[in-house]
């Protein structure tokens, strides 16, 4: 039987990882289009060759967009000397305003070529003519970084050179800024598109452990992109199939229980015509039989049977069944410990604790509890006095009617179906239990199970 997808698909998973790498390119191309019709394009500081020659005059001009120029005494000339067709032009201006020879005027360029380039020329023009700058014929200007070096009488070299820049200029602050703001922009956008797509694999991740824990668990309803239909469809149908298969094994297994009665309680009459010296030993044999019947019963049920869970606390969960098995001359003990509580069925944890808490009694001769918090999960640990196990039977105890001790009776424990409820129950809550053998002897039962 399929199972009906409960919720309308929309459009697939790449349609939407498509969509949202569209929305967010042309969402950053408008906002750099935006950036750029409405920003005024970046102004380099430039300065002029009169404010050059006021500078090495001692009278420095006052700027308030631009670094202010700089002065210092150095032996030698800077390096790169400033080549082209302006630079011959610009060094004959200072040497001349100076009333030193040109020889001893010096431009250097510190990391590109200082005078304006045709893509700034005209930025700097119209700025030059803003400030009130424009004469009758154009005034020569640098763009920084630059040296401009006036060798001196005693040798020296007077270095004039903008203030090296600290942090960035108005023009890369306003773009950050954009940038900024663009991301912010897009952030809710983002967010909402992964909660979108990642909100179904997170509620996978639910189901496939709640699978784990109940094969009966309610179908997977999910509503997302086509590709999580189908997944989702194939999930339900898993679920569905594992149930089945559940269902009738059990189902087969009680049946064959139940149906071995009818030819066991015909030998029990058949045997009282046997020998007296026979009979004891066959009628052992079959009350061996029915008590080993009635115990897969009682399992096969315990199996098929849901049990409501509800908020419980563990300590006190224990100490209760530690108080009734103490009732009866049982040597039992809970350590007092922090309080955790979890959800799950008590009727199943009270019957793994019992069965665990009866073991180490049976062939430990004490039990010792305690309940202790292990990350996102509650351990129960209880230890015995007893020889431990060989490690190649750790796992194979828990197998239904494994028993390392031949004997069925319940004088020397019982038919081997403890501990695999046991596990059936600890696996059934989403954890897991296992033996451990103590290195001063003894052995402890750890059952993990998740808060």
């Amino acid at each position: 039987m399929r199972l009906p997808w409960s919720g309308r698909p929309t459009a697939s998973l790449f349609a939407q990882l498509l969509a949202l790498i569209g929305i967010s390119l042309v969402a950053a191309q408008t906002i750099s289009l935006v950036m750029l019709f409405n920003l005024p394009p970046p102004a380099p500081d430039f300065y002029r060759v009169s404010e050059l020659i006021a500078t090495f005059r001692g009278a420095p001009p006052t700027f308030t967009e631009r670094r202010p120029l700089t002065v210092k005494l150095v032996d030698d000339p800077p390096q790169q000397p400033m080549e082209g067709r302006m630079a011959p032009i610009i060094r004959h201006q200072l040497a001349a305003a100076l009333g030193v020879p040109d020889e001893r005027v010096v431009i250097a360029a510190t990391s590109r070529f200082p005078v304006s380039d045709r893509r700034v020329f005209r930025i700097v023009r119209d700025r030059m003519a803003r400030e009130g700058g424009a004469a009758e014929r154009e005034e020569h200007f640098l763009i920084a970084p630059f040296d401009v070096a006036v060798r001196q009488p005693d040798g020296r070299w007077m270095v004039v050179r903008p203030e090296p820049a600290i942090g960035l200029d108005p023009w890369q602050q306003r773009i950050i800024l954009w940038f900024l703001l663009s991301g912010l922009a897009m952030a809710p956008v983002a967010y909402v598109f992964a909660r979108r797509l990642s909100a179904p694999i997170g509620l996978f991740a639910d189901a496939a452990e709640r699978l784990g824990r109940d094969p009966r668990a309610a179908p997977l309803s999910l509503k997302g992109p086509a590709e999580v239909a189908i997944a989702a469809r194939a999930f339900n149908d898993m679920q569905e199939r594992l149930r089945r298969y559940v269902e009738d094994r059990t189902a087969m297994v009680g049946a064959i229980a139940h149906d071995l009665r009818t030819p066991l309680t015909r030998l029990r009459f058949r045997i009282e015509s046997a020998p007296e010296d026979s009979r004891a030993k066959m009628a052992a044999d079959i009350d061996q039989m029915e008590e080993m019947i009635s115990a897969a019963l009682t399992f096969v049920r315990d199996a098929t049977r849901a049990g409501e869970r509800t908020p419980l606390e563990l300590s006190s969960l224990l100490e209760s069944v530690c108080d009734e098995m103490a009732e009866t001359g049982a040597d039992t003990e809970v350590e007092r410990g922090e309080k955790v509580v979890l959800h799950g069925d008590p009727v199943a944890l009270r019957r793994m604790f019992t069965n665990l808490l009866d073991n180490a009694v049976k062939y430990g001769g004490r039990a010792r509890a305690r309940v202790f918090l292990d990350a996102a999960s509650a351990v129960v640990e209880i230890e015995d006095d007893g020889p431990g196990i060989p490690n190649e039977d750790r796992e194979r105890v828990f197998e239904p009617f494994y028993r390392r001790e031949p004997s069925r009776s319940r004088q020397t424990g019982g038919i081997g179906l403890g501990l695999a409820v046991v596990r059936s129950v600890a696996r059934g809550h989403g954890g897991d239990v296992s033996l451990i053998n103590r290195g001063g002897g003894g052995l402890t039962a750890r059952v993990q199970l998740p808060l």
